[in-house]
């Protein structure tokens, strides 16, 4: 099992960057693919990036991709979401989450065994 704590959140203007981070407690973190999904009031939890164990393979949704970058740190078992450009429209409650699973893909909520309680990103125009 794995307990997730995102840290990182904020106010920040538009054209802003800013970069989360996710610890992970537990020693078999490198076992696990991690991701990060987002969610705006009144909408539904989405996908945002993902990063396979090694580190070396990553994905993004279209709506970030270019903008936003994930990475992770196996030896301090850390994930981090550096984002930048940002825009109002990323503004929402940002969430780490672990996949212990092999699976094709790793952008549905169900792909997913533990998450962190989120962390609110807000973006003033």
């Amino acid at each position: 099992q794995v307990q997730l704590v995102e840290s990182g959140g904020g106010l920040v203007q538009a054209g802003d960057s800013l970069r989360l981070s996710c610890a992970a407690s537990g020693r078999t973190f490198s076992s696990y693919t991690m991701g990060w999904f987002r969610q705006a009031p009144g909408k539904e939890r989405e996908f945002v990036a993902y990063i396979l164990r090694s580190g070396f393979t990553t994905y993004a949704a279209d709506s970030v991709m270019g903008r936003f970058t994930i990475s992770r740190d196996n030896a301090k078992n850390m994930v981090f979401l550096q984002m930048n450009s940002l825009k109002p429209d990323d503004a929402a409650v940002y969430y780490c989450a672990a996949a212990s699973k092999p699976r094709r893909h790793y952008r549905n909520r169900g792909d997913y065994d533990y998450w962190g309680q989120g962390t609110q990103v807000t973006v003033s125009s």
